[in-house]
Formats: structure tokens, C-alpha cells, sequence
């Protein structure tokens, strides 16, 4: 007699999800090398069809598990972050990351101020909550922009555009923070009546960005020494276990926040400064190896949730005005924004606009507005969420189809084979 099948348990369901997962995470940067797609694509993708099966009735929205939202975009970026400081094989200096600086000192700031524009005058948004939009859509991020970044260290991918991006998008998590709380400050004094200007100036600015920088250094300076510089028994490079870098991500983010001061800036700091401790060992590649599978694992299950947020309604409060302003976010003012702040900049033309154009939006947009929204009540709140996912998706639909092509026309140029370039 054949035993009857019964259902299986919600457990089995997950781990065997979970196993397919941790594969697509190994196989598709493989499979999708050569195609005009991305890896976030094919993971929102997934996250649609999940979601939308009969049997599956969670919505992971993003107003109904706010401090969910938060937490994990916030671990989903340190994680980032940490991998593109390792990364970089280019020294700190103010002369050799100059198109860093420009990207940070022009192509911000006027992205910040053209998106508030456009949701003030455009969309009659609250110009505390445009604020908040242009400070949450302004940075380049360093999760989805993956491939358009350097390669793992010392391979020799690092050009002028995967240098440009990956430094831009590893700082300006940081620099988008004061903007955020002088919304947040902005919406507590309307209602308060209190003065706001010192205590942002003074906190929100040279306090949270000097102490972030600081704090960062001081923790990649120890964390390069046990790993590097202690007797030779024990170095934790002797290991060879790359999770060292998960624990100076965790130490630098949490000493920072204690202290009340910009994590994810100190957390690129740490980076920076721990890979400098021993710029050419062979554990760098351990550690960003390591960080790098736990980023995309993080990430896939980040953007699955995303597509079943998508699918359950997180672009239901758009209004059509909303729809041509994404887009013109995504073509328009990051394009314009980053030709003007790389204006002059020693480089080929094709490349300052190659660099303009992969401003890519995605998970730090998300903490942005989740970090905000679970400070300040904004009556928008539904619609400043549909805005940012519509940009978001648009940028990984965008850049995510023209990437591919991009930088492989790039390497070529540079004399670089693109199949045999690192995925």
C-alpha cells in the first residue's frame, strides 16, 4: 500500500527555498555574464512569481514591517559597503580619487536639490518631504551597482568609470545622511516650534561626519594590526577566513552608532583603512571574497521581497505625475548632474558620461525612507514608498538591461577581454 503524501511543512519549504537560493546566488553572476540582464533583475523577477502563487499570503510591504525595513536595508548596505572599500586598489589621496570628490561635491548636491525640486513644484509634495526624496534617490548604490564596479582585489579592473562609481557609491551613503536628518529636523521643528539650524550644523554635520571618518580609521587601524601586524602566530591572515571582515564591518558599524555618529561612512573608512594595512596580501581576496557571497545572498533575499512588495501593491499610490518624474530622475537629472560635476575632469568623454548615466538607485533609497519614516510621521509616507520603489525599479530595469553591454564595450577599449573578466 502506497502511504498517503501529506503537505509538506512549512520548514521544508523554507530550507529547500533557502538551497535553491544559496545556488542562483553561486551560478547566476556565471550564467548572466554575457546576457543583457542582472542579477537583481531575475531576483525581483522571482520575487513576483513567489508571491503572487495562491498558497502564498504574506506581503512584505514596507509600511506594514517598518522596523524590519530599516534593519535589514541597514545590514544589506554595511555589508556592501565593506566589500567596496576592500576592493579598491587605488591608494587614498586627494589627487588620485579627484573624480570621487567632484561626484561628491556637485553631482549630489545638485541631485539632491533638482529631485526636491521636482517633488516640490512638480508633484505638490510637503517641501519637507521633497527634501526627504531627494536626499533618499541622491546616492549611487553600492549594492545594486555591483557591475559596474571594480573588480575583487588586485585583478585589474579598475578603470576611471568602476573607480568612480564604486568610490562614489562607498561615500555618499554617508554625505546623504545630513540631508536626511535636516528633513527629519526640518518636520520635528514645524511641529515643535524649536530652533533646528545648530543643533543640524553642529551634529548632523561636523559631529556625525568627523567622528564617522574617525571612529572608521581608528577601528580599520586595529583590526589591521590583529589581522596583519601581530606576531606571526597569531595573524588572523594566517587563517585564511576572510570572516574577519564581517566583524571590523560589525565593530566599525556598531562603535560608530553608539557614539551617535554616520555608520555607514565609518564603515567605508574601515574598509579603506584595512585594506591599506597590507595592500598587496593575498587575504584581501579572502575577506572580500567572503563578504562578497554574504552581500549577494543578503541582497537576493532583499530584492525577492522587494518583487513580492511590487506584487502586493507598493506602487498603488502613484499618480501619473509620479511616473514621468522617475523617469525623468533616472534620465534626466543623474545624467546632467554627473556631466556637470565631471566637467573638466581629465577623461575620456565617453567614459564621464558612462559614469553619468550608472548613478544606480536601489537598497540605501530604501533605508533612507525607512530610517525617516520611523523618525518622523509624513503624511505621504504611501506615496514617498511608491515613488522611491518606481525609481529603484526602473534603475535596475534600466541599467541593470544596458550594463552588460556598457562595460563590456569598456573593456574592450581599455584592451581588457571581457570574458575573461572576473563576474
Amino acid at each position: 500500500m502506497v502511504p498517503a503524501i501529506s503537505a509538506p511543512e512549512p520548514y521544508i519549504l523554507w530550507m529547500t527555498g533557502a538551497g535553491v537560493l544559496i545556488a542562483l546566488v553561486a551560478w547566476l553572476p556565471l550564467a548572466l555574464k554575457r546576457l543583457p540582464l542582472s542579477l537583481p533583475i531575475i531576483c525581483i523577477a522571482i520575487g513576483a512569481v513567489v508571491f503572487s502563487l495562491p498558497g502564498v499570503l504574506l506581503r512584505p510591504m514596507p509600511l506594514a514591517y517598518p522596523e524590519f525595513t530599516e534593519r535589514f536595508t541597514e545590514f544589506v548596505v554595511i555589508i556592501a559597503l565593506m566589500g567596496a572599500g576592500l576592493k579598491l586598489d587605488r591608494r587614498f589621496s586627494w589627487g588620485q580619487w579627484r573624480v570621487t570628490w567632484r561626484l561628491l561635491a556637485f553631482t549630489m548636491p545638485l541631485s539632491i536639490a533638482a529631485i526636491a525640486a521636482i517633488g516640490g513644484w512638480g508633484l505638490g509634495l510637503p517641501w519637507i518631504a521633497a527634501l526627504l526624496l531627494g536626499a533618499c534617490l541622491a546616492p549611487t548604490d553600492p549594492v545594486l551597482a555591483a557591475d559596474v564596479q571594480v573588480g575583487p582585489p588586485r585583478s585589474g579592473e579598475e578603470d576611471e568609470v568602476r573607480f568612480g562609481l564604486t568610490s562614489e557609491a562607498g561615500v555618499n551613503d554617508g554625505l546623504a545622511f545630513p540631508f536626511v536628518n535636516l528633513a527629519i529636523a526640518l518636520g520635528l521643528a514645524a511641529s515643535s516650534g524649536e530652533p533646528w539650524l545648530g543643533e543640524w550644523l553642529w551634529h548632523s554635520v561636523l559631529w556625525e561626519i568627523g567622528a564617522g571618518v574617525a571612529g572608521g580609521w581608528l577601528v580599520g587601524l586595529f583590526f589591521g594590526w590583529l589581522t596583519f601586524h601581530v606576531p606571526a602566530a597569531s595573524q588572523l591572515a594566517k587563517t585564511g577566513d576572510g570572516l574577519i571582515a564581517i566583524a571590523a564591518t560589525f565593530v566599525s558599524y556598531g562603535v560608530t552608532e553608539i557614539a551617535n555618529c554616520y555608520g555607514f561612512l565609518a564603515v567605508f573608512v574601515t574598509a579603506l583603512t584595512l585594506r591599506s594595512s597590507h595592500r598587496d596580501h593575498q587575504f584581501n581576496h579572502e575577506m572580500h571574497a567572503l563578504t562578497e557571497q554574504v552581500e549577494r545572498l543578503a541582497m537576493m533575499v532583499l530584492l525577492i521581497l522587494f518583487g513580492g512588495a511590487l506584487i502586493g501593491g507598493l506602487l498603488h499610490a502613484l499618480r501619473f505625475e509620479d511616473v514621468i518624474a522617475a523617469f525623468t530622475i533616472i534620465l534626466v537629472v543623474r545624467p546632467i548632474a554627473g556631466v556637470i560635476g565631471l566637467a573638466g575632469l581629465r577623461a575620456a568623454g565617453s567614459e564621464k558620461l558612462t559614469i553619468a548615466f550608472f548613478g544606480i538607485r536601489g537598497v540605501g533609497s530604501f533605508y533612507y525612507l525607512a530610517y525617516a519614516l520611523n523618525q518622523l510621521a509624513f503624511a505621504d509616507s504611501a506615496r514617498l514608498w511608491a515613488i522611491v520603489g518606481l525609481v529603484v525599479l526602473l534603475s535596475v530595469l534600466l541599467h541593470g538591461l544596458t550594463v552588460t553591454p556598457a562595460m563590456r564595450l569598456l573593456d574592450r577599449r581599455h584592451g581588457r577581454d571581457p570574458d575573461a573578466a572576473s563576474p
